[in-house]
């Protein structure tokens, strides 16, 4: 028995598309609203987010980065981001010739600390990138206080929150930008690619640009930009997965539940939804002492378990520092990722918790 970490989910109807694409020859468009598919799969995020406008890219990093340029942020600029995420959140900021100034967690769901980030705040602070961490939305009622009291912008990094709400509203949706990523281990995927979210129509604008080399009619280009254009196989692909999405998560919140209910006697940090809160669940991630020897035999099992991240940003060889993260530092000896997707089958998810129960 092999159940992996994460797993695309892949049909008939993806293949069908990325073959109507390679039929058509119409693989990418350079134009400023891009391709059919594009565009047709920029509706339906709009549709699904409740935003008013959304920009599809080629990754999830390539997201972070436009959202950095169109907010006009540059070298000598900082931009405060937790430590524990993915690199990507780091490198789409040092892209800009930004600096992170990378701040702590809270314990509770791997979300950045707001008393944090108001300690770091400086006259070089451009902008505040919260990661909605493993699905978890963060504090985004605090952070959103110090935005407004320093009047900084806010970066969603909602990479892996696709799908997540706090009192109704979507993950990505509540500040300036959102990002998400469409990589394979995501909730869903268009093999790569990402997308930015926002209501303001000066920064929409401004990402229609960076996406395509500054170009709004061609060779024309206004400002610093890119070739971060999503191929039209890769809309193709995603258009088909985001009308699957709300599926998919329903069935990641029925495995979390009773993965959470069949582990709730061990003495282990089981992750848990807030008050007004609905987790897309795109990682289960519980945290316990003796992770390593616990993952080893998880492993050993054919149990997917995965450690996301053993290494905080801050202590990455390209950006270590000596700053002292207390709880991103314990996180990272701590958490331990298991699988919930879609096609774990609820003998499986009985099969993990008996697993931890007969390590533990």
């Amino acid at each position: 028995m092999k159940i992996p970490i994460n797993t695309p989910i892949l049909g008939k109807e993806e293949l069908s598309a990325v073959t109507s694409v390679v039929k058509s020859g119409g693989l990418t468009s350079a134009s400023r609203d891009g391709g059919k598919n594009v565009q047709e799969f920029e509706k339906l995020v709009r549709n699904y987010v409740k935003s008013k406008y959304a920009v599809s890219v080629n990754s999830g990093t390539s997201a972070l980065q436009a959202s950095i340029l169109a907010l006009d942020i540059k070298q000598g600029d900082e931009v405060i981001v937790p430590s524990f995420t993915f690199v990507a959140s780091a490198n789409a900021i040092a892209s800009t010739g930004a600096k992170s100034v990378f701040v702590d967690i809270l314990k509770e769901n791997f979300t950045i600390d707001p008393k944090s980030i108001e300690r770091k705040i400086s006259k070089r602070t451009k902008a505040i990138m919260p990661v909605h961490l493993y699905g978890h939305i963060s504090h985004l009622d605090e952070i959103g206080e110090i935005s407004k009291k320093h009047n900084i912008p806010i970066i969603e990094d909602a990479a892996q929150s696709l799908g997540s709400t706090l009192k109704g509203k979507h993950s990505g949706t509540f500040f300036e930008l959102g990002c998400y990523s469409l990589y394979p281990g995501k909730v869903m995927t268009s093999g790569e690619g990402g997308i930015v979210v926002t209501n303001n129509k000066k920064l929409y604008e401004k990402l229609l640009m960076i996406r395509n080399h500054g170009m709004i009619k061609g060779y024309d280009s206004k400002i610093f930009g890119l070739n971060l254009r999503l191929p039209e196989i890769s809309a193709a692909i995603a258009k088909i997965q985001i009308k699957k999405l709300p599926k998919f998560i329903e069935s990641r919140r029925k495995n979390a539940k009773l993965l959470s209910q069949l582990l709730s006697n061990l003495d282990i940090q089981i992750p848990t939804e807030r008050k007004n809160e609905k987790l897309n669940w795109a990682l289960y991630t519980i945290a316990t002492k003796n992770r390593d020897l616990i993952l080893k035999k998880l492993q050993s099992k054919g149990i997917g378990a995965a450690v996301y991240y053993p290494i905080p940003a801050h202590k990455i060889p390209f950006y270590k520092t000596k700053i002292k993260l207390e709880n991103t530092d314990w996180a990272s000896k701590h958490v331990l990722s298991l699988p919930v997707h879609p096609k774990v089958t609820t003998k499986n998810i009985e099969f993990i918790a008996k697993s931890m129960r007969d390590i533990l």
